[in-house]
């Protein structure tokens, strides 16, 4: 039965619903030559032009042809969309059967990510769960960095799929990896919940819902 105070819930991706692996993403940055990939590639917020993708302030071809001259060499659409996709360790399939039973409780289920083109390019693909269901599967509704032009952890971002869903701050509950993005979510009056990168909160959630 749908909790009298909680009806919507806000997942992450990156972190929550599939594992992260950054320093295997650094790697495959660091294979196609750029040395200080560490630098420029952050857990929670990108910056520079890997930032401005994820902003929606450039392209995919822009952040390709970008980093083709940041490298000094041509790389590829198909190279980029590999070292980014380097990000993604597993999908849990705990996560994936916790969206759905949320879905059939009777609470709203949306994503809200700071991702890009590349990113998308499998999480939106039959691949992505291994049965054939792309992430929108799993959602009523995904709301993403790139096509907003909002990132986390700006507050903006959160008073847009407030506005957007028409819903009450206090009635949905925020779920994200990263303590800044937390942090905007609480003060705008969301509750939240930040589970470890990783870890399994597919039990734990229904503490948050009660």
């Amino acid at each position: 039965m749908l909790n009298d105070m909680i009806k919507t819930i806000i997942f992450d991706l990156g972190g929550v619903v599939i594992t992260l692996a950054q320093q295997q993403a650094v790697e495959r940055f660091k294979a196609l030559g750029l040395e200080d990939a560490e630098q420029r590639l952050d857990s929670y917020t990108q910056s520079g032009i890997f930032g401005d993708l994820e902003h929606g302030l450039i392209s995919d071809e822009d952040f390709r042809r970008e980093l083709s001259v940041l490298l000094g060499h041509e790389v590829t659409h198909e190279e980029c969309a590999y070292a980014w996709q380097g990000y993604a360790l597993e999908v849990p399939q705990r996560n994936l059967d916790a969206l759905q039973r949320l879905r059939e409780e009777g609470y709203r289920i949306l994503l809200l990510s700071n991702t890009n083109p590349y990113m998308m390019e499998w999480v939106e693909s039959e691949a992505f769960d291994g049965n054939g269901h792309p992430v929108s599967y799993y959602f009523d509704h995904c709301y993403l960095s790139y096509q907003m032009k909002l990132m986390k952890p700006s507050e903006e971002i959160f008073r847009e799929v407030l506005h957007q869903e028409r819903l009450i701050a206090s009635e949905c509950l925020f779920v994200d990896d990263g303590p800044r993005n937390v942090a905007a979510a609480s003060r705008l009056g969301l509750r939240t919940m930040q589970p470890e990168n990783g870890g399994d909160w597919t039990t734990e959630i229904y503490d948050y819902l009660k």
